[in-house]
């Protein structure tokens, strides 16, 4: 087809340009909301994958899993976070591969998914939820190091802590990647070291561990512990996402680099939650081991846990800058991911929604201030509860769009293998994922506040993820996958993927924006010989560019 651009194409696009305009500006830094074409990606598969595990230096499992060994014991805490750890795993890895194989986010991968172009918004803000949550944890660890070494108030703390990300996520993908690379061996330094040098020195430390029994003082294995504790780590179900974000900069799979690209996802994809589980155990350890010191008030913070143990290894001059250096290091590494995932997911919704596109920064703001709010409200007095309910929501959308991709795509055959994201080829929702996550998430929240009985309390992360795994087919087959594309061609003659099966890298000019973007960004207006872009089509507030239904 021809992309030329004739006078009556000029004149229909009038009202249309500057929005698409001022998007085009502002998006290819990252490719915000937006497919990341292969002429943008030119990182090897290792530095993208230590690009995004730099985002999971965060400070909140040793608290996450200090807290659970607090509460119920070592034996129980350890078992909880496994099993939390197998089902992360398993779920993430569809999302990975899809994610880093065809280049797009979290969202775009849930609307073609089970959810439908309008129906993802939901899960959409799900996500951002998740990364301003999360902020707000990382930021009040550390406003209280700053409290410890300079003496700051907590109030100042969480301020300084929110603000000095700022400059860092203005830009996307270029400076974050050399952000991580530069910061992770030092932060794998610092957190390790103590660690080593505790068990080498005082083996005791790690009977005094495997028997520590729990505040409530019995510390027996059994299933509610286990379940209670299991619930607040797939709380950290939804990090798969900002995993995601940086794997979308994959470069294309080819027989060259095979190994590499596996290795890659697997270890940036689901494999981050081998790190989070040992830094969860390791929490569990050093509270611990600083229990009798500080209380079992402060022993879940993180400052708190390293200062004890670079004690007993430094020179007590060093112990609090040390401990200081390694908190800010983590809350950094972090929450520029937490405010850059964010505010696409914020920007992402918004746009879709309003179909205006009011410019990225404006939704880094908007996370930044959920999360200061958070802070000044003392959420890590209350971090259990918090998480505890939100993982109900997190997994339920998780293991829905994980079930669409591994069964309804590859064992049913209900629904489309390659990914579909763009206006006018998705329905507005599709009842597949969107019942699937409201009935799981619902029920689930039910049994967390106990509405089901006491005794039932304990499994709501279960019933989440067993839910959405068995009705996510069970609405595939009842609806026979007619939900999932609103249209199967594009109008557009040119193969959507390349021979090894990679998104094309053929490039053809939007006639909206007049930029040139790569095959798999683009379908064919319907009122003019031309091609239009994702984000000009998501920004087309009369729909005159948008493709019927049908074909």
């Amino acid at each position: 087809m021809s992309t030329t651009e004739s006078p009556r194409t000029t004149a229909g696009t009038a009202g249309t340009a500057p929005a698409a305009g001022q998007a085009v500006k502002e998006t290819l830094e990252d490719y915000t909301l937006r497919f990341a074409p292969r002429s943008y990606r030119r990182w090897t598969p290792m530095v993208v994958a230590t690009t995004a595990l730099g985002g999971i230096a965060y400070m909140a499992d040793f608290s996450i899993g200090a807290g659970i060994g607090l509460a119920h014991g070592t034996g129980n805490a350890l078992v909880a976070i496994a099993v939390a750890a197998v089902v992360i795993f398993v779920t993430g890895f569809p999302l990975a591969y899809y994610g880093a194989r065809y280049n797009i986010d979290l969202d775009l991968i849930t609307r073609g998914a089970g959810f439908g172009y309008y129906g993802s918004v939901l899960t959409g803000v799900i996500f951002a939820s998740f990364t301003f949550i999360f902020f707000a944890l990382e930021g009040a660890i550390m406003a209280q190091g700053l409290e410890l070494g300079l003496g700051l108030p907590l109030w100042l703390g969480y301020a300084v802590s929110t603000l000095m990300v700022i400059p860092l996520v203005v830009y996307g993908m270029k400076a974050l990647s050399r952000l991580q690379v530069w910061t992770t061996p030092l932060w794998l330094l610092l957190m390790v070291g103590p660690l080593v040098y505790l068990i080498a020195n005082d083996f005791g430390t790690v009977d005094r561990f495997l028997s520590y029994a729990g505040t409530d003082g019995e510390g027996a294995v059994n299933t509610a512990s286990v379940m209670l504790g299991a619930g607040v780590c797939l709380s950290l179900i939804a990090q798969i996402g900002e995993q995601i974000d940086y794997l979308r900069f994959m470069p294309p799979k080819t027989e060259a680099n095979r190994r590499a690209w596996w290795t890659a996802v697997v270890m940036a994809g689901p494999g981050w939650v081998l790190l989070g589980a040992l830094k969860q155990a390791i929490g569990v350890f050093l509270a611990v081991h600083v229990i009798a010191e500080v209380g079992p008030a402060a022993a879940p913070e993180p400052i708190q846990q390293f200062r004890g143990a670079f004690e007993e290894m430094m020179p007590s001059w060093t112990v609090v800058p040390l401990a200081v250096a390694l908190v800010v290091i983590s809350q950094i590494k972090i929450n520029v991911t937490n405010a850059y995932s964010g505010s696409l997911a914020w920007t992402n919704a918004f746009t879709r929604v309003t179909r205006h596109y009011p410019g990225r920064m404006v939704f880094v703001l908007v996370n930044l201030a959920f999360a200061l709010a958070l802070m000044e409200a003392d959420m890590f007095s209350f971090l259990g509860g918090v998480l505890g309910f939100y993982s109900n929501c997190a997994i339920a959308w998780v293991v829905t769009v994980a079930t669409d991709i591994g069964v309804n795509k590859y064992l049913l055959n209900l629904s489309p293998r390659r990914p579909e994201f763009r206006r006018g080829m998705l329905h507005a929702v599709n009842p597949v994922g969107v019942v699937a996550f409201t009935t799981a998430s619902g029920l689930s929240i039910a049994l967390y506040f106990g509405l089901l009985g006491d005794a039932l309390q304990p499994y709501s992360p279960v019933a989440a993820a067993v839910i959405a795994f068995a009705v996510t087919p069970l609405m595939a087959v009842a609806t026979k996958g007619r939900y999932y594309l609103r249209r199967t061609d594009d109008g557009i003659a040119e193969p959507l993927l390349d021979p090894e099966g990679n998104p094309s890298g053929v490039t053809l000019d939007c006639h909206v924006c007049l930029q040139p973007y790569e095959r798999p960004d683009l379908a064919a207006c319907v009122a003019h010989d031309a091609v239009v872009c994702s984000l000009c089509l998501s920004t087309d507030q009369a729909g005159e560019h948008v493709l019927p239904a049908g074909a």
